[in-house]
């Protein structure tokens, strides 16, 4: 079942995500070489109780971390760890806030060092774009599949794979509500956008193969074909005026 937000429910939604932007904001300048992802969660951990905001994704189903470290081949849910960054390596960090008890969740994907190769560039300018323009078809009325297809349209115009075994997700109270969101799908399908749905929108990008296998850890998803895969998100409100990004620090 689909929740529609109430002003009151949005604004602890709003900021939740806000808690989320400012976080990932940081964090993306302490992306360096010689730095442990463990180190990150740890700062990932201190800047959610400093700005007054609970981490949600310790402790969710098991996951022992606040923040979600995916390193090149490593898709989605990477757990943070003693390894050392190296320049030249790719990162994802998702990560999730909870205040009064709503969430806000994001992710970035980050260069550590550089130049990468052109193709790497790529792969994260891509999985990006995709992102937006996802989101630029939210609008009350449109039907949800327009978000998938936009994303997968881009992703494979420029010869790159979308995952298909994760998808975005509704966002408000839990962390994962109904309507699921694949990033793949022909326009025109699922339920229509209706004003106060909060939506979690998410690409998963693959250079390679879309395929993907989970570890041992019961967490961490790898490319299949140990390609580097990309993720970006952000949690968006469906209003009457049209998409608002909320956890964007500022318009663009």
């Amino acid at each position: 079942m689909v929740i529609l937000k109430s002003k009151d429910e949005i604004e602890k939604i709003r900021r939740a995500s806000r808690i989320v932007a400012i976080a990932l904001s940081e964090l993306k300048s302490q992306v360096k070489a010689g730095r442990t992802t463990a180190e990150l969660d740890q700062l990932a951990e201190k800047l959610i109780l400093k700005l007054e905001g609970k981490p949600a994704f310790k402790g969710y189903r098991g996951f022992p971390a606040t923040l979600c470290t995916s390193v090149n081949e490593e898709v989605v849910h990477g757990i943070p760890s003693q390894r050392v960054l190296k320049e030249g390596d790719i990162i994802g960090l998702d990560l999730g806030a909870i205040v009064d008890g709503y969430y806000g969740d994001a992710a970035i994907t980050v260069a550590v060092g550089g130049p990468l190769p052109v193709e790497t560039e790529r792969l994260i300018r891509v999985t990006e774009e995709s992102l937006y323009l996802g989101i630029r078809q939210i609008e009350v009325g449109k039907r949800l599949s327009d978000i998938s297809h936009a994303i997968q349209e881009h992703v494979e115009k420029a010869g790159f794979s979308v995952v298909t075994d994760f998808v975005g997700h509704g966002i408000g109270r839990n962390l994962h509500e109904d309507p699921q969101i694949p990033n793949f799908g022909e326009p025109g399908h699922g339920i229509r956008l209706r004003q106060g749905m909060t939506l979690a929108i998410e690409p998963m990008v693959n250079m390679g193969s879309h395929a993907v296998k989970v570890l041992e850890d019961n967490w961490t998803a790898v490319t299949q074909d140990g390609s580097l895969s990309a993720h970006f998100e952000h949690t968006v409100l469906v209003a009457e005026s049209g998409p608002e990004i909320l956890t964007r620090l500022s318009s663009p």
